[in-house]
């Protein structure tokens, strides 16, 4: 049955009205709902403020590093310390390694870029901390709804958004409803702001909708997988961060590691490789693997116990892929837009400081008693934000490493480390790019095959084992939400000419390549695996398969991470 069908048949769908509704209850959306109850309380008015998020609970299904630069998060929260912000481990040094085969060199503290200082930065759980700003936003009065995805944009006569639809529950594989059927909610808004995380589903309808990125480089995503280590006690090196470059990798592929000693016995380490990757028989799970074994590497973390796995894509195009953040009736924050610095590592501090701004806009409109036009006041507050400097600043970064690791350590070197020590904070030059990650696989048959070790169960692990950790589930009998525009090209075309690729992309097994009892081919779709990275959506050379938002509540119940 179609949407229209269940609608008629079990509807109409129930509606809610509020002021502001918020798509994600990640950094970006709970910053975006604190400061409007923040300035509704400065200014004696009322503003309601209601945010719906996919996962379990608040920061069931946030992954990050994460080194956290707490500045915009002391503009939102100033007394987050005594407020208890689960910021407990301040960084106490820094490490940039250049890794070959076997060995490495370590960058002398005075030849570190400025990108890669985290003096006065707290190694986190970006999990806790969400969860922990989960409970400061509904002290202040915000509803968060968790377990509801928001499955559709809604959009009056005007073509302007007036708020969202949360996706219809008890829907079988077939999709027929079920007994246990219950239709959507619509929640109407004067503004509804999207805070999805990279590549949201919403999002990428809406960017299309309105042509947001009209005029800008195309977005550029990475995908960052990562383990939680507990290691013995005198491997602990509480404030530790380390940042990897070089091997696994060769020179013509981004990609770097990261490790980080949290309090209590706890490593975070995991890889990040760029999805513009030209090699189809590239593993990105399996480079991870891989990257353990590296002495520098392994000394960290052998003995111990993996505790936790995750793996999440990553906006990293920076300014120059950054579209329109508002549109009618709404706007994005956050890595939804693309608001991460890739050349340092961090997105949390971007993602809050854009919900900050964003809610300063939609409720000085509100006071106007304005509704469903443009915030135009958000973009124009951001030109002139702190923010903007920084990402300025790094503009280049991910365009330098398109040209291979060397020139991209060379350029960021002179941009991030010599430019500043003469008195330059911004390169004078910018670098564009032209293609987007899914143009840049090239046939399996002109690139060499790589054979990656077979995992030993102690330090590296095979993907099911990965998925089990991560405390991921879909309930079996409910439709795909991973979806095939057609469902003949992946054999006809990623299977024949790239030799399957999503089966290696995949960092969660969910797409294998299985024969038929007529010897035939066909690509099997094990949607329970799903720990929601969108790398699929992202790096699909033939843009077939789609990612759609599951059943609310489904997908990783990440822990710690």
């Amino acid at each position: 049955m179609t949407q229209d069908d269940l609608i008629s048949t079990h509807g109409p769908r129930e509606a809610m009205e509020y002021d502001v509704v918020i798509v994600g209850a990640g950094p970006a959306g709970l910053a975006t709902a604190i400061r409007l109850k923040q300035l509704a309380t400065e200014k004696g008015s009322e503003v309601n403020v209601c945010v719906l998020e996919k996962g379990s609970e608040a920061g069931a299904h946030i992954l990050s590093g994460a080194v956290m630069d707490p500045k915009a998060l002391t503009e939102l929260l100033p007394d987050w310390k005594t407020r208890g912000a689960p910021l407990n481990q301040p960084v106490t040094g820094d490490d940039v390694l250049f890794l070959n085969e076997t060995g490495h060199k370590r960058t002398p503290d005075f030849l570190v870029p400025r990108n890669f200082h985290n003096h006065g930065c707290y190694v986190i759980s970006l999990g806790a901390v969400t969860k922990w700003l989960a409970e400061q936003a509904e002290a202040a009065g915000v509803e968060i709804f968790a377990g509801f995805a928001a499955a559709e944009v809604l959009y009056d006569d005007a073509g302007a958004v007036k708020g969202v639809a949360t996706g219809n529950l008890g829907v079988g594989k077939n999709g027929e409803p079920t007994e246990n059927f219950q239709l959507g909610m619509e929640l109407h808004a004067k503004y509804t702001v999207f805070a999805e995380g990279a590549r949201g589903n919403l999002g990428k309808q809406l960017i299309a909708k309105f042509g947001l990125d009209d005029g800008k480089d195309p977005q550029s995503y990475a995908i960052g997988i990562k383990e939680l280590w507990e290691v013995p006690a005198d491997k602990a090196q509480p404030g530790k961060v380390v940042h990897t470059a070089g091997w696994p990798m060769d020179n013509d592929t981004y990609g770097g590691g990261f490790l980080y000693h949290l309090e209590g016995n706890k490593v975070t380490l995991g890889f990040v490789t760029g999805l513009d990757y030209k090699n189809p028989w590239l593993s990105p799970f399996e480079e991870m693997q891989r990257w353990k074994t590296h002495p520098a590497i392994r000394a960290h973390i052998e003995g111990g116990k993996r505790l936790g796995y995750g793996a999440r894509a990553i906006t990293a195009g920076g300014l120059l892929s950054l579209p329109k953040t508002v549109f009618p009736g709404g706007a994005l924050v956050g890595c939804n837009a693309g608001f991460l610095n890739a050349a340092r590592i961090k997105g949390s501090h971007a993602a809050i400081k854009s919900g900050m701004l964003a809610a300063e806009a939609a409720f000085s409109a509100l006071a106007a008693g304005r509704s469903s036009d443009e915030l135009a006041d958000f973009p124009a507050a951001f030109e002139k934000s702190w923010l903007h400097t920084e990402l300025h600043q790094s503009r280049n970064f991910k365009q330098w490493f398109k040209k291979g690791s060397t020139v991209g350590a060379l350029m960021t070197g002179i941009e991030q480390w010599f430019l500043p020590k003469v008195g330059v904070s911004t390169p004078p030059w910018t670098i564009h790019r032209t293609q987007a990650d899914h143009t840049m696989l090239r046939p399996a048959a002109e690139m060499p095959q790589i054979s990656y070790p077979k995992p030993d169960g102690k330090l590296t692990f095979d993907r099911l084992s990965s998925v089990f950790v991560s405390n991921t589930n879909h309930e079996e009998q409910q439709p795909a939400h991973l979806t095939l525009k057609d469902a003949s090209v992946p054999v006809r075309i990623n299977l024949a000419t790239y030799a399957g690729p999503e089966s290696r992309y995949c960092p969660a097994g969910v797409y294998e390549y299985v024969k038929n009892e007529d010897n035939t081919d066909r690509l099997q779709i094990n949607a329970q695996n799903c720990v929601h990275c969108k790398t699929c959506d992202i790096k699909d050379p033939t843009q077939n398969i789609v990612w759609v938002t599951p059943e609310g509540g489904g997908g990783p119940n990440y822990a710690g991470m």
